[in-house]
């Protein structure tokens, strides 16, 4: 009973946020709630939710404080010369914009830490994208996936777990799996070719007179797009020109999210604007080195995560803004985000404690296992990496390394299954674990970027898995698993 209530809950949750009938954070906490009392557990469920937000609390508190650290970055020009870099290989074409987001991505990811990768990704493209009146969605999902194959890095989190819970090098796991993730890699890149192309068949071909020459016009003066007619002038001047085939939103892969389809008046245009006033240029190698040594430190795990974004966000705010009222105006300026990242997390909390708290996770794995076929016992590494696509959904990366894999490298080992094989498949699905509503930081992905989660959900989902189930053939074909 607990099996079927488990997938229903999660079914009743997945297909609420994505018909848009209730809001995320509602649906986090009131429908394992309602299945709390289902159970008849009700009377624990101050003791699940409890458990669950300290199990998510310094999650949430490295959110809250590296939100304010990046945000503060970001306004003071740190990451304004790879928003030019990358700039100048768009050249507003939609196909470059895209493949540039899933290159940003990956390279960002290789810190270790989701979060920090989306808050990067995001504020350096999507004033571009909303410029372009491009779909905002396809920028949260090409992130995600980048970052979901980049994720199994080591110092990641995946990989260390598995190694943890089968007693195996992290080592002997990854480096083999090298070729296979990075055939997913390159997958990701050639969908983001794809879902560029079909921008450009959308919006038309974009061109922007001068763009290497002066590249910041991109983002503060020139709106181009489907409605925009040919030689439209930005607020700089620069002459902006469409190709054939403007196309029309019906045709975008998805909608543009909640702020897809701003204005070019809207305010949050300009969070890049190279003349705003809190610009730092004389600290920029002070807040450079700030950032690579917090960096560093945190793939170093010289202190907690939560303390380093702590100690970070502190100095960065003292150093930059010496008066105490121009701290205060960068902290309310990200409040926003801060609040709504963190009460996402929270509410998440109520979700997990109340799946592992009753014991539905564990009633649906082991419901799962126990329905392979003996015949399939010599191919528990295959088994072991299509299970890993909706178990780490479904599930946290601690229970799905701690409590399941050890499991399958049982019935593997009883089959002549080496360990290390089911350490490597267990991999398999972590790009659809990126955009699992169990993962922080996805809700920093579409929160800064202002994309619905349902959407984002919609879009993303058939894609992550097909780059799961890529890594899975590319690590079958050159014998890995």
């Amino acid at each position: 009973m607990l099996t079927i209530l488990g997938f229903v809950m999660i079914a009743t949750f997945l297909v609420l946020i994505m018909m848009k009938k209730m809001t995320p954070m509602g649906a986090l906490v009131l429908i394992p709630a309602l299945f709390c009392v289902i159970v008849g557990k009700g009377a624990h469920l101050g003791d699940y939710v409890l458990k669950g937000v300290g199990d998510l609390a310094p999650t949430a508190a490295m959110l809250m404080f590296a939100i304010i650290y990046f945000g503060v970055m970001i306004d003071v020009g740190l990451f304004d010369p790879i928003v030019r870099v990358i700039l100048r290989f768009c050249k507003a074409d939609p196909m470059r914009v895209v493949v540039g987001t899933a290159v940003l991505a990956a390279i960002v990811s290789l810190d270790g830490d989701g979060s920090t990768t989306f808050m990067i990704t995001v504020s350096a493209m999507v004033p571009l994208y909303r410029r372009l009146k491009m779909s905002l969605v396809v920028m949260t999902g090409v992130a995600a996936m980048a970052n979901g194959v980049m994720n199994t890095l080591p110092w990641g989190g995946p990989t260390a777990r598995a190694a943890a819970a089968l007693k195996l090098d992290a080592s002997d796991i990854f480096v083999p799996m090298i070729p296979a993730l990075a055939a997913g890699l390159l997958f990701v890149f050639a969908l983001a070719y794809g879902l560029g192309l079909r921008e450009r068949k959308r919006l038309g071909t974009l061109t922007l007179e001068d763009v290497t020459a002066d590249p910041e016009t991109v983002l503060v003066g020139a709106g181009s797009g489907a409605g925009s007619g040919s030689g439209a002038k930005g607020r700089k001047g620069k002459k902006v020109t469409s190709g054939a085939g403007g196309g029309t939103d019906a045709e975008a892969p998805e909608t543009h999210g909640a702020a897809g389809a701003a204005e070019d008046g809207d305010e949050e245009h300009q969070g890049l604007d190279p003349n705003r006033a809190t610009l730092r240029p004389k600290l920029y190698w002070f807040n450079a080195a700030l950032t690579i040594a917090l960096l560093t430190m945190m793939i170093r795990e010289d202190l907690p995560i939560p303390v380093l974004f702590l100690l970070g966000a502190a100095i960065a705010l003292t150093v930059n803004f010496p008066r105490v009222a121009d701290q205060k105006a960068r902290i309310a300026a990200h409040s926003e985000n801060v609040v709504n990242v963190s009460g996402m997390v929270f509410a998440a909390a109520v979700f997990t404690g109340v799946l592992t708290g009753t014991g539905m996770v564990e009633h649906m794995a082991r419901w799962l296992v126990d329905g392979i076929p003996d015949g399939m016992g010599p191919h528990m590494g295959l088994v072991t990496g299509i299970l890993s696509i909706p178990l780490t959904y479904f599930m946290s990366n601690d229970g799905f390394y701690f409590g399941i894999v050890p499991i399958l490298a049982e019935a593997g080992a009883a089959h002549g299954v080496d360990s290390v094989e089911i350490a490597r498949a267990s991999l398999v699905g972590q790009a659809l674990h990126m955009s699992s509503p169990l993962v922080p930081a996805v809700y920093v992905l579409v929160g800064m970027a202002k994309v619905e989660f349902g959407d984002h959900t919609r879009f993303v989902v058939k894609w992550a898995a097909l780059t799961s189930l890529v890594v899975l053939g590319a690590g079958l074909l050159f014998g890995i698993i």
